[in-house]
C-alpha cells in the first residue's frame, strides 16, 4: 500500500476522531432505512461497489468486494471530460464480530487529482435505524484541480448525497 499519496492513512476510518488539518473535510450522515434487512442490503451495496455505480461512478476494482489492499479506479464525468481516480482500499468491515456495521475506506494513489481518503459506513443504531456516513478529507493535488477551488468539495458533498439516495432505494427494496 505504499502507492498512497498522503501520510495520514486511516485517519477517516474512525468516524468520531478529528480529521487531519490542511484538508477539506466532509462528514455526511443520512438515515437510509430501518431494520436488519435494510442494514444487510445497504451494507452489501456499499461493499460490492453497487452504491458507487448507482451514484454515477464508473468503478473498476481488483475484487468484487471492498477489502484491504484492493485497488480501485473510479471515473466520473462524461466522455472526454471523464476524470480518473486511482484509489486503494485500506480498511473494511463486513459484519462478523461487528454485525451492525458494514463499510470501507479507500485512499488516493499516485495519479489521483487529489490527496486524501473517504470512508463509507452503514450501521444500525440501537433503535433499528440504519445510518449511512461518509467521512472524508482531501485537497486538490494537480494545478487544474486547484483551479476548481470550492467546486471540488461541493462535488464531493453532492456525491455523498447521491450515495445516500442510492442506499435508501436499496434499503427500501429490502424492507418489502
Amino acid at each position: 500500500m505504499n502507492d498512497l499519496n498522503y501520510p495520514e492513512v486511516g485517519a477517516s476510518s474512525d468516524l468520531t476522531a478529528p480529521l487531519p488539518a490542511g484538508y477539506n473535510h466532509l462528514r455526511h450522515r443520512a438515515l437510509v432505512g430501518h431494520g436488519r434487512a435494510a442494514l444487510d442490503a445497504a451494507g452489501a451495496a456499499v461493499l460490492d461497489w453497487r452504491m458507487h455505480r448507482a451514484a454515477g461512478v464508473r468503478i473498476t476494482a481488483g475484487a468484487e468486494r471492498a477489502a484491504p489492499g484492493v485497488p480501485v479506479h473510479c471515473a466520473i464525468g462524461l466522455g472526454p471530460l471523464r476524470a480518473g481516480a486511482p484509489c486503494r482500499v485500506i480498511w473494511s468491515t463486513a459484519g462478523g464480530g461487528d454485525r451492525d456495521r458494514h463499510g470501507f475506506t479507500y485512499g488516493t494513489r499516485r495519479g489521483h487529482l487529489a490527496v486524501g481518503e473517504e470512508t463509507f459506513v452503514v450501521e444500525m443504531a440501537a433503535d433499528g435505524a440504519v445510518w449511512f456516513t461518509v467521512n472524508a478529507f482531501s485537497r486538490p493535488q494537480r494545478w487544474y484541480a486547484r483551479l476548481a477551488g470550492p467546486l471540488l468539495p461541493l462535488a464531493q458533498h453532492l456525491f455523498a448525497r447521491r450515495c445516500a439516495r442510492a442506499l435508501t432505494r436499496v434499503a427500501a427494496r429490502a424492507a418489502r
